[in-house]
């Protein structure tokens, strides 16, 4: 069982178990104020720097951190330029972010998050796709059967990936398989998800096409022309991002310092290194002790929304 820390060390309101990590959470769900921090050996780390990329480097299983459970619509995300990098729900002018219900779809249509230790570099201009990075983790669709939960850290496998062009940049979206999946050992590539899995990836580039249509956006580009690529390629792109993670890690430049938060308790040689008993630990999380916590209701967000099909 994982020991669990004092209220006064740190004063959240809720804890769950999963594998050996577990979350904490305070603030209301839907408020701005909502935050969840991933824990280990009850200590709070970020899940962007000190997950590790593998699960088992030798099989090629990978760790996910799951942001976004299938069915639902709140955009939750990786805080990227948050002290320990915990997971809250998106803004935009001040308003809580939530994807709407394009028919025949509910909400997102995969488990969705990201691969830590990775980060999408807005200064690289990736080749294939001819556009920067997003500056975010690699993001993740898990396709398996089981609805997974915020916080969640899954042992996946790669199996292949799409490239949407968000707004001028790269957004890669990998798609994997957890590998307690009853389908886990009859995917090994993206081939296999349209044996298998007939539909869900036209579903998938439909949904990355129209998601953001309601809210007056228009719809999503792709590099390849929307086609998954496979595992292998989608295999070099992670471990693209996860070099330029390294690089990131240990950057000193104010570019990064300014705009991303980059401690963390276990990163060899990182200057950002540090340690739960810094006086910058405990005052950040006074710090959001503080914050506002008022409740969103949810309720409009059972929508459908109808998208005319292209002529």
């Amino acid at each position: 069982m994982l020991p669990i820390m004092a209220p006064s060390r740190f004063p959240l309101q809720h804890i769950a178990r999963m594998s050996t990590y577990a979350t904490r959470v305070r603030g209301s769900k839907n408020t701005p104020s909502h935050r969840m921090f991933i824990e280990k050996d009850g200590k709070a780390i970020s899940p962007f720097h000190d997950i590790p990329l593998f699960a088992d480097a030798d099989k090629k299983i990978f760790n996910m951190v799951v942001e976004i459970p299938r069915w639902t619509n709140a955009k939750i995300e990786m805080a990227t330029n948050e002290y320990l990098n915990p997971l809250k729900q998106d803004t935009k002018k001040g308003k809580l972010r939530f994807v709407r219900n394009c028919f025949p779809h509910k909400g997102y249509i995969w488990n969705y998050g990201a691969l830590p230790q990775t980060w999408e570099d807005p200064n690289h201009v990736h080749p294939d796709t001819q556009a920067k990075g997003d500056n975010d983790p690699i993001d993740v669709c898990e396709i398996g059967e089981a609805v997974g939960y915020t916080g969640q850290v899954k042992q996946i496998k790669v199996l292949g990936a799409m490239a949407l062009l968000d707004e001028g940049e790269t957004d890669w979206k990998i798609i994997a398989v957890d590998i307690n999946d009853p389908l886990a050992d009859k995917l090994s590539d993206i081939g296999d998800v349209q044996k298998h899995l007939p539909g869900l990836l036209e579903a998938t580039h439909q949904w990355f096409r129209i998601y953001k249509i309601p809210d007056g956006k228009p719809e999503n580009q792709f590099a390849f022309g929307g086609k998954a690529q496979g595992r292998d390629y989608a295999t070099q792109v992670i471990m693209e991002t996860h070099d330029a993670w390294k690089k990131l890690i240990m950057s000193n430049e104010k570019r990064h310092t300014d705009t991303m938060a980059i401690a963390n308790l276990t990163i060899d040689q990182s200057p950002h290194r540090i340690s739960v008993e810094d006086s910058s630990y405990k005052a950040e999380i006074a710090k959001l002790e503080a914050a506002e916590k008022r409740r969103r209701k949810d309720s409009d967000n059972d929508k459908w929304f109808f998208i005319r099909p292209r002529m």
